[in-house]
Order: structure tokens, then sequence, then C-alpha cells
């Protein structure tokens, strides 16, 4: 994706200033080149101009069995509250769970940020077991897969913050994320738990292109000891020899199934990846996403150490527990609106806070016109919003100033904001097809699962709607149903009836 250079700079010495939000994309190429599948806006966006990146040489990455990355015993996560975790070993290397922070050996400086700052009381499952993997030598490489809000963040910020000497001045963790959304929700994460440490921290994110953000030639070479960013600049930033990373002991790639797939940022991250094994071999890599489909997680063979760590969650064990899902036919699109109007505001006065998924930039545009013109009090965020909107949205709807949310699926993963207890999908996610549609639509699984996974976080209840409206919607629900393996009740669109399902989410 295409990004133009800035960052910010930030010290998790007290107090903190967020970071600010710096963007830009560069100009659109011209039509003649092929179009490309940008992720999160789809079908109606300008095709770009793919990044040139070389494939990894198979005698630099040797293919390894998936099966001879496993644990031991293959462990599965099915419970993240659950910390009563046994030991699990890989080769000669034994990892003991732990059942409280204390047990990890942490400088008393982070665990002040984890109780004071952060108000933990004992590490979730996925922290349990993989806070050892990341801390105890050889440090081995690790993808770990876990439930959406299960505490992924917390693993690998405490694994940066821990490896970190807070006497050297140079990078030494790299931590890459595919927007600059949840790059910067990372760095405030950052700045909360090492407040009491000293360390620096720098994020690095797409700029506006009006703000005409000099070039990273200009800026001095980047002296914090963690950066936090999206591919596009980091890589810019480590082409011209501004971002060091000789000294980098940790990279940490977060919704790695997405920054891994070639519809993503396969090329880039592979570049830095490879760029920063090269002067620095002994360098743990992280990979952390609540999905990773088969294609992925065979090619993740092929890019981590051998003899790492993976864990994975069976895929009829990924949909959430604690949200309830439903399905509302509506016989044209004017029906639709009509039920987020009447349903999802109306009623949802008495819920927390609402995201409505769309599909395209246009569906965005339009339901919030629709929607405004009405009356109802609605932001909306997409991929065409330069970044001081983009930001300002973000911030009045952490803030709790505004209650109902109309997104792309730029904010379909990681983004957390525990307030929000229900999701509405427009629009089903469906896998992004170039030219006309004249097969079937296949379900994108993995974001109907972050999607939904933005109600429910850790562990609470939330309560999922999906608006069908044809044919191709009633097959891709199907289709989703048939992959997780659950049957979705259908709702009635009456208010007797969104009142009872709500009801049965423990929303009302």
């Amino acid at each position: 994706m295409a990004e133009t250079d800035s960052a910010t700079a930030a010290t998790t010495s007290p107090p903190v200033d967020t970071p600010s939000a710096d963007s830009a994309t560069t100009a659109p190429p011209p039509p003649a080149k092929p179009e490309i599948k940008r992720w999160a806006d789809e079908e109606d966006d300008p095709p770009e101009e793919p990044e040139k990146s070389e494939a990894p040489s198979t005698s630099e990455t040797p293919e390894l069995e998936v099966a001879a990355l496993k644990i031991t015993e293959n462990k599965f996560l099915d419970d993240p509250e659950d910390s009563n975790i046994k030991a699990v070993t890989e080769g000669d290397t034994p990892y003991t769970s732990a059942s409280s922070f204390e047990d990890l050996n942490l400088s008393e400086a982070v665990l002040k940020g984890l109780y004071v700052e952060m108000g933990f009381k004992k590490p979730s499952k996925i922290q349990a077991i993989t806070l050892p993997m990341i801390l105890t030598p050889p440090h081995k490489d690790l993808v770990a897969q876990a439930h959406n809000g299960s505490g992924k963040t917390t693993c690998f910020v405490l694994g940066m913050l821990s490896r970190v000497d807070p006497s050297l001045k140079a990078p030494q963790a790299l931590c890459i994320c595919p927007t600059r959304e949840l790059a910067i929700q990372n760095m405030e994460v950052l700045n909360k738990m090492g407040k009491y440490t000293g360390i620096t921290a720098e994020c690095a994110v797409p700029s506006d292109r009006d703000r005409n953000a000099p070039s990273p030639n200009f800026r001095a070479p980047v002296s914090s000891q963690i950066v936090i960013g999206t591919p596009g600049t980091i890589k810019r930033w480590m082409s011209v020899k501004k971002l060091g990373v000789s000294r980098v002991k940790i990279l940490v790639f977060d919704e790695a199934d997405h920054m891994l797939d070639e519809d993503g940022f396969q090329d880039d991250s592979l570049r830095i990846k490879r760029d920063t094994e090269k002067v620095s071999p002994n360098c743990q890599v992280l990979l952390f996403s609540a999905t990773f489909n088969d294609r992925v997680t065979n090619f993740v063979s092929r890019v981590v150490k051998r003899g790492s760590n993976q864990l994975f969650v069976k895929k009829e064990e990924l949909s959430l527990e604690g949200v309830k899902q439903y399905k509302v036919y509506c016989p044209d699109e004017l029906s639709k609106i009509e039920v987020i109007k009447t349903k999802i505001f109306d009623l949802g006065e008495k819920l927390g806070q609402r995201i409505i998924f769309v599909r395209t930039k246009n569906s965005a545009r339009m339901l919030y016109q629709e929607l405004s013109k009405d009356g109802y009090a609605v932001t909306a965020i997409q991929g065409a919003l330069n970044v001081e909107e983009r930001d300002k949205i973000i911030k009045e709807f952490k803030e709790g100033l505004t209650q109902v949310l109309i997104s792309t699926d730029v904010l379909a993963r990681g983004f957390d904001q525990q307030q929000v207890n229900c999701v509405v999908n427009y629009d089903l996610p469906v896998k992004y097809t170039p030219g006309p549609r004249s097969q079937p639509l296949e379900p994108d699984y993995e974001v109907y699962l972050h999607r939904i996974g933005r109600a429910g976080r850790f562990g609470r209840k939330g309560a999922i709607f999906n608006l069908i409206c044809d044919d191709n919607d009633e097959l891709v629900m199907s289709k989703v149903e048939q992959y997780f393996g659950i049957q979705v009740p259908e709702v009635q669109n009456t208010d007797e009836a969104f009142e009872e399902a709500l009801k049965t989410a423990g929303l009302l």
C-alpha cells in the first residue's frame, strides 16, 4: 500500500504524548498498470502499482515441513481466560506456563506498568503460554494464534519491552502492522505499559499528502529503541539507512497472516525480515494473529527458522463464544438501511457502541449520507479520508463522543474498543475478484472472524447482526456457517424479535 514518510517519536518515560497522525499516499499510477487489490477498501479502489520485491531465496530459507514446527503434543488454545496450562516443550528447550507476571522475571518498571497503568492481575492463557517462549533463551521464533481479545498485543509488547537494553540508544525492536490505526493503537499500549521504563519509541506511519512531508533522507537517524509502524514506511526508512536494524533483537508482525499473505503485504514483510536478519541473524521473529488460513500456514514454514514454536487454534473453535451471531433477511437495500435506523439506532440506544461494516468506500459514503440526512448521529471511516479526518473519527469514537461508526475493513483487524458490543455486517465480507462477477462469491472467512471480534472483547458479551439481502448474501452466509461449524439463527425484522435477540446476547 502506498505511503509517504513521517513519524511520531515518543518516550515511555512519563508523561507520554499520544503519537501524532502523519500520513500520505503517493499519486495514483497510470491506468495502464495492472489492477491490484487494495486491502480494507474493496472493489471501487483505484489500481495501485505493486512494489517490486524479491521472492525469498530457497537457498536462504529452506522449505520446512509444517509438522516439524509444531510444539510437542500440538497444544491448542481454546479458553483465553484459563491460565492453568501445562508445561510445553520444543526440542530441548523447556517452557513452563506463567501463573503470574512475577514468574516471568520482568523488571520492576515493567511490572508497575502492568499493574498500575494497565490494571492487569494475571496473564491470560495466550500470555501464560507464549511469554515464556518469547523471553526464555535461546529466544526462538514464534507463530501464535489465539482468539480475538485474548491478549495477544500484551504478549509482543511485553516481549519488546523486556528484550530492549535501555542504555543502548538504538533500534532494538520492530513491530510491523497492516494499518496506521493499528500501529498507533499498539504504540499507545506500549507507552502505557512501558511508562516507567524510560524506553523510547517511535511510530512510523504514513503522512498525509497535503502536508508535503519531507523525504526521510533529511530526517535524523532513528535512535528510539522500539519502532512500531506500517510496512511501506518501515521499509523506506531502512532503504535510505535512516532506520538501522543491526541491533534489532526482536521483530514482530502483528496480524501476521495478512502481513504474509500474497494479497496483503507479503513482499514488504519479507524484505524487512530478510534485510533485518542479514545484519542481525539471531533476531527473534514473532508472528501473531487471530487467523491463519491454510495457504499462509504453509507459507510460514518457509519464513521462520527451523525449530520455531507454533500454536494454533482449531478452526471449529475460532468463532467467538461470547458473542451471539444473528442473520436478518432484508428484501432490498432500502430495507437494510431501515434496519440500521429502527433497530441498531433506536433500540441500540440501550447498548454500548456499535460498528457497521461495509465492503467499499462508496458504500461507507452512501450509508453515512443516508443516515446523516435523517438526523442520525454517525461517523464513517474509510481509506480515502485524509489522516487528520481518520484520526479525529477514531479519537472521538474511543473517547465515547460518538456511539455508531461505519467502517470498511480498515478497522476489521486489531481495533480495540472495549465499549463496542454490537457489530453489524451491512455487507458480508467476500474475497476480492477482479473483473465481472461470473463465479459465486467466496466468503472472506478470516475477515468475518476479525469483524465479529470487534465485539465481545476479552470475553465480554456481544451481538452480531448479518444483513442478508439476496441469493449471494445467503450463499456467503451459508458458507460461513459451514466453515465455522455453526448455525446462525434468523431474527425477524421486528422490535420484539430484536429485543429478544439482544436479551439472549446478554445486552439487555
